[in-house]
């Protein structure tokens, strides 16, 4: 796998500030009595003298091999020369689960490092028993005009996000728009070898799933290629990675693990809905038939029939040719992967259920005496991660940095928190169109797109010379293409987070819902079955939670 929605009102931030958190002077830091930054080199000014702050640190999968450590490396020392800042790991925590660990343990025992990245859950807890900072001013005063502008992206729904009564508890991530559709990537090659129409409808998928286990596609003589590949838990439900069946059933309006409104207007889990149990309804009859390939719930990674050029078809959101499709073309360079958005539903319509705008925060230890330290380390890597960084001959030194090492730079930011424009992706392919057809200078393009131009240009001239610029290339050629051609009708869920009863009952009721999905889909258990589950589920505190997640929307 890749080493890869609102509730309130917009945030009035507060204006006229009175008064300035920051105790320790930084260079050009000054404000006008009303409160105005009067230079806006603030965001970015340096500390007179040193300031440490310690951090919970999510530890990456790259391993640094110059003898350096976590907190003491080229990146680190870079940050830490141009805001005389120095980051201190209070503790640290490798992949996703055990580092949510260690912050709930933070959390429970009431000591908490200066500043840390939570969920939506952890920082309602933090809220509730005044745990965190109020960041509203340290954000109005500290943050970058490259900051505001992108969380302004989002119309003011990230902030409301980590807000309460109109006061800013956390800065918040900010979900790429691009990454909630789920497209149909198929091998090309295969189609046009099979002589077969492009994909729209549940049919056209059905007709050539059947061709491609039939018909030879990669001509070896054998009966060995799957149709359309699956993932053994069915669907993502949020945010869409490969090999996800969420596709087939937003197309029947299904929204499974989500909770959205029904046509009525009232609080529904998409799980128990009609719907679903007609998209459980088309997955048994294509798993029946072959078309689902035989095997999806067995693979230990769900991707291995792709990369092994065995499978045809496969669902997944516009990047997956940076992973995995990277791989299958190393594998096989005649290979040729196209994107569409398929399955269209009864009224020819693209559905997709868009992810939360936001889902994890960086927040601040009460009583830590310069929250403004925190902002001022987060517009800093943020200003790096989007190649607007001045300081070119350093940036220089950590790209090649990058380069010799195979690191990338944000491994080793402070905090695992990047944000970024919520249409940053159709932005570049936009920008790139332009450039492409002439109607802008190349070089006028930000740093970021210039890049992706480049890698477009050279692969077009180049097919798969340089798979590195492929995945991009090929990411924004097929996968951003359709995104920016097709009218998605987006449906965004209502909650996210935990009531007090999924405290208790959460996750057996999820155990009972994997189970009787993937046990109707292959045929361990008849549909009817579903109706079975939609009671039970009902009867073991889904009634009672519903009704909970009614209220908390309610006092939204």
């Amino acid at each position: 796998m890749m080493r890869l929605c609102k509730f309130i009102l917009l945030l009035v931030m507060m204006i006229g500030l009175t008064s300035c958190r920051d105790q320790n002077k930084t260079v050009d830091s000054t404000r006008s009595p009303q409160g105005e930054v009067e230079d806006a080199s603030v965001a970015y000014s340096k500390y007179e003298d040193p300031i440490v702050i310690r951090v919970g640190f999510k530890v990456p999968d790259s391993r640094l091999n110059t003898g350096d450590s976590n907190d003491n490396n080229p990146i680190t020392r870079y940050l830490e020369s141009i805001t005389n800042i120095k980051v201190v790991h209070s503790w640290e925590a490798k992949g996703e689960d055990a580092f949510n660990q260690k912050a709930q343990l933070a959390i429970d025992s009431n000591d908490l490092p200066d500043a840390m990245v939570v969920d939506r859950d952890q920082l309602k807890k933090l809220i509730d028993n005044d745990m965190i900072e109020d960041l509203t001013e340290t954000y109005n005063v500290y943050g970058s005009d490259l900051i505001k502008d992108m969380y302004n992206s989002t119309q003011g729904e990230a902030l409301s996000d980590a807000s309460r009564y109109g006061k800013l508890y956390g800065l918040p991530n900010v979900a790429i728009d691009a990454d909630s559709p789920v497209l149909l990537w198929v091998r090309q090659d295969w189609l046009d070898k099979l002589e077969l129409q492009a994909p729209q409808t549940f049919e056209d998928i059905e007709n050539i799933a059947k061709a491609f286990i039939e018909k030879d596609p990669d001509g070896n003589g054998k009966r060995d290629t799957v149709g359309l590949s699956g993932y053994k838990n069915i669907i993502y439900g949020t945010k869409p990675l490969v090999n996800g069946l969420d596709a087939v059933f937003s197309a029947l309006h299904a929204f499974p693990t989500n909770w959205i409104k029904d046509n009525a207007g009232n609080i529904v889990y998409g799980s128990i809905t009609p719907e679903t149990k007609q998209a459980l309804a088309k997955l048994a009859d294509w798993y029946k038939r072959g078309l689902l390939d035989p095997n999806f719930a067995l693979y230990k990674e769900t991707q291995e029939p792709i990369i092994t050029g065995k499978s045809g078809m496969f669902f997944g959101p516009w990047w997956m040719p940076y992973y995995p499709l990277s791989e299958a073309v190393a594998l096989d360079t005649k290979a040729e992967w196209r994107a569409y958005a398929a399955p269209l539903d009864e009224s020819g319509k693209f559905v997709a259920h868009l992810a939360p705008v936001t889902d994890r925060y960086l927040v601040v230890r009460k009583g830590f005496e310069h929250p403004e330290a925190i902002m001022k380390q987060l517009n800093v890597f943020t200003r790096l991660e989007r190649r607007q960084d001045p300081n070119s001959e350093e940036v220089k030194k950590l790209d090649d940095f990058s380069a010799q090492t195979g690191i990338q730079l944000r491994a080793y930011y402070p905090f695992d928190l990047l944000i970024d424009y919520s249409d940053a992706i159709e932005k570049h392919y936009a920008d790139i169109q332009q450039a492409l057809h002439g109607k802008i200078d190349p070089d006028t393009l930000n740093p970021d797109t210039r890049l992706i131009y480049d890698q477009w240009v050279e692969d077009t001239e180049q097919p798969k010379k340089d798979l590195e610029g492929w995945k991009a290339a090929n990411a924004y050629k097929y996968g951003v293409a359709v995104l920016t051609s097709t009218a998605i009708e987006g449906v965004r869920g209502v909650f996210y987070g935990n009531t007090q009863l999924m405290k208790s009952k959460w996750t057996e009721l999820q155990n009972l819902e994997s189970e009787t999905f993937l046990n109707i889909i292959v045929g361990d258990s008849p549909l009817s079955d579903f109706d079975v589950f939609v009671a039970k589920w009902k009867s073991l505190g889904g009634d009672e939670i519903t009704k909970e997640v009614a209220e908390t929307v309610k006092l939204k």
